[in-house]
C-alpha cells in the first residue's frame, strides 16, 4: 500500500503542475509582479536602515539574511500546505472532503499533493537571490558547522511552517470555519521580518510559543550570528533545530484528532 502511494503522489504532482502552467505567460507575469511586491517591503526596511544604521542591533546585510531566510522558509512550507489547508474550509462546508475519506489513500496527503503550489516560484527566486548576496556581505566567518547549521534550521523553519498551517486548516474539520485563523498567522508572520529584540516581552514570548514563527526567522538567524537572543538566550539554536520536527509530530496529532472529531457535511 505505502508503494503505491508513492507511486500515485508524483502522478498528482504532475497532473497539477501541468495545470498551473497552462497559460505561462500570466503565470510569469504573476510571480514578475510577487518580486516586485516583496522587493518593495524589502526596499522598506532599506531605508529604515538608511535612517537608522542598525535595527536592534542588525546590520543592512544581516537584516537581508533575516528577510531572505524567512521568506524562503515560508515559500517552501506554504507551496505545501498554504493553499490546500485554506481551500480545506469550502471543502469541509460543501461536503466535498467526504469523498476523500473514502478514497484508498490519506486524505491529508492527497490534498497535499494534488494541489502542490508552484505560485511561490516567484518568492524563492527573490528569497534565493537576496540570500546570495546577504551571505557575501554579512561580517560572518562561514565554516562548514555553521553552514550545516544553517541549512538544519532553514529545513526545521520549513516544517514548522507546514506544520503551522496544517493546524490552523485541519480546525476547519471542527469549527468548519478557520480561515480567520490565516490573518492571525499572517500578522505574525509579517511581525517577524523584523529581529525579534525590538519587541516587548509579550509578543516575545507568543512570537517563540503560542505563534512559534520567531522559529522561522530571526531565532535560528540570530543564533547563527551571535545575536542575544531574548528568552531563548544559548538555548536559541538547539530549539531552532528541534522546532521542525517537534510542531511536525504535533501537526499530525492534531489532525488525526480533528479528523477524528468531524461529523461529516450532515452534521
Amino acid at each position: 500500500m505505502l508503494i503505491h502511494h508513492l507511486r500515485v503522489l508524483p502522478l498528482l504532482v504532475r497532473m497539477h503542475v501541468r495545470s498551473q502552467m497552462e497559460y505561462r505567460g500570466a503565470f510569469w507575469l504573476d510571480r514578475f509582479a510577487q518580486i516586485l511586491s516583496y522587493g518593495s517591503v524589502f526596499a522598506t526596511i532599506g531605508i529604515l536602515l538608511a535612517r537608522f544604521d542598525t535595527l536592534g542591533g542588525w546590520s543592512w546585510p544581516e537584516l537581508a539574511l533575516l528577510f531572505s531566510f524567512q521568506l524562503l522558509a515560508y515559500s517552501l512550507g506554504a507551496a505545501m500546505s498554504f493553499v490546500q489547508l485554506r481551500d480545506l474550509e469550502e471543502l469541509v462546508r460543501l461536503g466535498t472532503f467526504d469523498t476523500l475519506l473514502v478514497k484508498p489513500f490519506s486524505p491529508w496527503a492527497y490534498l497535499i499533493f494534488s494541489g502542490l503550489n508552484i505560485g511561490y516560484t516567484g518568492h524563492v527566486i527573490l528569497a534565493v537571490a537576496l540570500m546570495g548576496w546577504a551571505i557575501l556581505s554579512v561580517d560572518f566567518a562561514w565554516s562548514l558547522w555553521s553552514v550545516s547549521f544553517f541549512m538544519a534550521a532553514l529545513i526545521s523553519a520549513t516544517l514548522v511552517t507546514g506544520a503551522l498551517i496544517t493546524m490552523i486548516g485541519a480546525t476547519a474539520l471542527i469549527w468548519v470555519r478557520s480561515n480567520h485563523l490565516f490573518s492571525i498567522f499572517f500578522g505574525c508572520w509579517e511581525l517577524n521580518r523584523y529581529p525579534l529584540n525590538i519587541f516587548p516581552g509579550g509578543i516575545q514570548i507568543t512570537l517563540i510559543t503560542a505563534v512559534p514563527l520567531a522559529l522561522t526567522s530571526s531565532v535560528p538567524v540570530g543564533a547563527l550570528l551571535g545575536k542575544p537572543i531574548p528568552i531563548l538566550g544559548d538555548w536559541a539554536g538547539p530549539v531552532a533545530l528541534a522546532a521542525g520536527p517537534i510542531w511536525v509530530l504535533i501537526a499530525m496529532s492534531y489532525w488525526r484528532y480533528a479528523t477524528g472529531k468531524y461529523q461529516g457535511a450532515g452534521g
